[in-house]
Parts: structure tokens; sequence; C-alpha cells
């Protein structure tokens, strides 16, 4: 995969044909490598928080990011929680520049406490997004100076997962949770090679798999209160990394005059899904201010995938492990709210600033160890209080509206000039999400 992902950003040195139709919320040669971008897994509530949750506990938020917090849910409320985003992409090398435009549905999510201390939640969501298209210019082969070559790649895809979340109150301070997940989805890389000779033969080779499989979490969260108007909660999550019993395939097609030739290959077995630890801790300052921060790891180094060939040659077809860099993300985030009680819509407002920083797992062959893939980004946004405070319908519908930016940097080898460069990918979103709640196990009396 890393010879792969090489000669991918080689060709888009170009970046002459960036497909703008994609409608999974990505355009990205980065979405190349392993299964595909990472998809944001935070929700309207914390998006403008950096996506902070391991210790978010809010019996009015559905937090499946550290499904231990759901132990919170108000007895008498049902919520639903819905997402979408829109997005604004600028990719650019050197003074070769494109944009794309990109909408998304981020998540659709329904909780409910099933009984004392003991909430349950039901989300669909996506894990990755894969979608690019892009070409390069005719570059000298390297030693054969008079023979040209032009590389297409373009592919689709990504994974979902349809996720049953549970939170328990074990002890009052103490909560316990856990994921569990159907995981599936898809993916079609095809790369298309021609040569300036006459006597080459041009060459396209398709990669493409079918995923079905489970993905478990387990987490808790741990209550301290620190003193009368300050409380801090502590997160973790861990989630299972484990063997994928699905196959992979190559169809490598070769042109040599009028005559066609395929050949077919098969993995079995083929992919695996990182361990991941993510920890975190929020404090909670009075009812109206909340800050945090978290750490996650996935180890994707240990993790075996097909190895994609890029070259002219019809390389074996296998899968490995070390393709990948072990993936680190940093976040923080706060929100504040002036007086959710006070007359004043304003004021009943939250008010939300956060900001990451992520070492992918796409790994880079030819540049040095201080230069991967890494992204960063900040956040803002707003949460509106629908109705004044929580009346009879159950709970307050609100609105979060929140803008993102960020920014990836890809350095890449260009091994025909032998020279290093960057691309580099900003993107703008704005998120909106709603939260409705009702009043679900409300018994009426009648006189």
């Amino acid at each position: 995969m890393t010879k792969a992902f090489k000669s991918t950003v080689l060709a888009a040195l170009a970046l002459t044909s960036i497909n703008a139709s994609a409608q999974n919320g990505v355009n990205s040669p980065y979405s190349r490598s392993g299964f595909g971008i990472m998809a944001d897994r935070s929700m309207g509530f914390n998006k403008g928080m950096g996506g902070i949750a391991q210790g978010y506990r809010d019996g009015q938020s559905i937090n499946i990011a550290n499904p231990a917090s759901l132990s919170s849910c108000d007895s008498l409320t049902a919520l639903f929680d819905v997402g979408m985003s829109l997005q604004n992409g600028n990719y650019k090398i050197n003074n070769l520049q494109k944009n794309a435009k990109n909408s998304s549905l981020d998540y659709f999510s329904f909780g409910f406490r099933a009984r004392r201390g003991i909430g349950v939640a039901v989300s669909v969501l996506p894990v990755t997004n894969i979608g690019y298209n892009y070409s390069s210019t005719s570059e000298a082969l390297q030693g054969q100076e008079s023979v040209t070559s032009a590389y297409n790649f373009y592919g689709s895809g990504g994974l979902h997962q349809v996720m049953l979340s549970t939170g328990w109150q074990i002890a009052k301070p103490l909560s316990v949770g856990a994921n569990i997940a159907y995981l599936y989805g898809d993916y079609s890389h095809t790369m298309n090679m021609q040569f300036s000779a006459s006597n080459a033969s041009s060459i396209t080779r398709t990669y493409t798999a079918d995923i079905s499989t489970y993905s478990l979490d387990l987490s808790a969260q741990y209550i301290q209160r620190v003193s009368k108007k300050n409380t801090l909660v502590f997160g973790f999550t861990y989630g299972l990394g484990h063997n994928i019993n699905n196959e992979a395939y190559r169809t490598t097609s070769t042109l040599s005059g009028t005559e066609m030739k395929a050949t077919n290959d098969t993995i079995n077995n083929a992919f695996q899904l990182p361990h991941t630890f993510t920890a975190g801790v929020t404090l909670y300052h009075s009812i109206n201010f909340i800050a945090g921060a978290d750490f996650e790891l996935q180890k994707w180094s240990n993790v075996k995938f097909p190895q994609f060939s890029t070259g002219a040659d019809n390389a074996k077809f296998g899968t490995t492990v070390g393709q990948f860099n072990d993936r680190m993300k940093v976040s923080a985030g706060l929100s504040w709210t002036p007086d959710p009680y006070s007359s004043t819509y304003t004021k009943r407002m939250s008010y939300k600033v956060g900001g990451f920083y992520s070492k992918s797992y796409a790994n880079v062959e030819g540049v040095s160890l201080g230069e991967k893939p890494y992204e960063f980004g900040a956040s803002a946004g707003f949460t509106f209080p629908i109705s004044n405070a929580n009346i009879n319908n159950g709970g307050t519908p609100r609105l979060h509206i929140s803008f993102q930016w960020v920014r990836t940097n890809v350095p890449f080898m260009n091994v025909t000039a032998n020279t290093h460069g960057k691309l580099t990918e900003n993107y703008l979103k704005c998120s909106v999400g709603m939260t409705f709640s009702d009043r679900w196990f409300y018994k009426l009396k009648f006189k």
C-alpha cells in the first residue's frame, strides 16, 4: 500500500480532474489509502467543541462515542438526533489547485432510558469515506526519458455501521457501556496507465472488496466532584481489533494493440480492524460551563490489508502488515451557556469553540520519518433552544449549527524529479444537527 500511495500522490501532481459529484462527503486523493478517510464521529452537540466526547455526560444528548454516558438519559424523554454537513474543499499542489463541494448526511440516532440507570440508543452513521477522480500529465519515465506515461485514478466507497449502544450506571460515580455494530460497505479503486511508446501496452488495474463484519466498543465514565460548583468526568473507550473474514479482488486488464487480456486474483481473510484506545476528561462548572479534552490512538501499524500495486509490473497480490501508521488524535473544546433559565433568548443559547490535531494512518514511502500526513482544524458553533425550558413535551428541542475549518497536509516523494512536495487540502464545513425530544413514558392522570 505504501507504493500505491506514493504513486497516487505523484499522479495527483496534476489534479486535472477532481470529481465534484460525490455524495459521500469527500473528494480527496487522500481517501485512496486503506478504508478511506475517517468520518467525523462527532454529533450536533459536540461538533463545535472539537468533537470531545469521552467525558461528556448530558441526559439530553446522545453521546455514542462513549456509550457509558447513556446511563444519564432522562427517565421520561425519548431523543431523536439527526445531522448533515455542507463542505467546500480546496486542493492544492504548488500553484495548481481545484475546488469541490460536497454534502453528506452525517448520522441518525434514537435514544431512551430502558430502566433506572440504563440508557439505550440505535444509530446509523458513516465510518470511512472514499471519493476521488484525478489524472496525471505526461511524465518521462525514470531512465527512459524518451517514453512518457499518463495515469488516471478514481475510486469510491466507504464503510458504514448500524449501531446498538447501551450505558449502565453500576454505582453512583461509575457507569459502563458498550457499542455493538454491524459494519458494512465496499470499495473500488481503479488505476489506468498509458505509455507513449507504440509497442507498450496500456494497463487497467481494479481493486474491489465487499466488507461485512461487526465492531465492538467498551467504555466507562467516572464522576468526581471537586467542589460545590465543579465536577470532573473521566471517560475511556476501547475498540476491539479483529480479523475481517472477507475477500479482496484484483482485476488486471492489458490492452496490446487490439488484443485484451484479463487476469483475476483473490485474497481470502484480507483485512483487519485496529485496536482503538480513547481517553478524556471534561470539567463541568456550575450549570453553564463545560470544558474538556480527548486523546485517541488507533493501532493501524499492526493491521493487515491488501497491498495495491500501481506499477506496470503484475506483482503478486497479497495482504501484508505494516502498511500504515498508528493514528493519533488530540481534541479540546468548551461550551458556555450564560443562563439556561433566563427569559432572554441569547442567554439560553450555548456558545462553543474547539480544535483538534491528528496524525493520519496513511503511510507515504520515500519521505523522512518527520513528514507523516497530518491534519488539524478549528471549530465554533451555537446551540439554539427551540422552546423556553423543559416543558411538558419532554425536554427542549435544540438546533445545533457549527462551522469547521480543517487543513490536511500530505507529503510525497516525486520519484521522477527526485523532489519532495506537499499536497494540501483545506475544508470549510457547515454542519447542522437537530435534537428532538418527546415525553414518551409520562403517565397521564385523569380526574
